[in-house]
């Protein structure tokens, strides 16, 4: 199963009362939500949470977790990072 380069994209999942919002990678990379994550880190600078640490199965749905409880000028680094994915 590959990702169609015409569709990548990050694709939020609504949530309020939080810190935090979700994020599906699926229509960038097929890599686990862990792999995915410690790409970010090493290569981007970006921290992200992979979701499946919140289950006990270690389910993997592409997901992962940022922080946006940052300054702006922080968020905006992070956001023009991630665009070059």
């Amino acid at each position: 199963h590959r990702v169609d380069r015409r569709q990548r994209q990050m694709c939020i999942r609504e949530a309020s009362g939080s810190y935090f919002e979700s994020y599906s990678y699926a229509g960038i990379s097929n890599e686990t939500d862990k792999v995915f994550a410690e790409k970010l880190v090493k290569e981007y600078g970006v921290a992200v949470i992979p979701m499946s640490a919140f289950y006990h199965n270690a389910t993997d749905n592409k997901v992962i977790r940022l922080c946006f409880a940052k300054k702006e000028s922080t968020l905006e680094a992070a956001a023009a990072c991630l665009q070059k994915l």
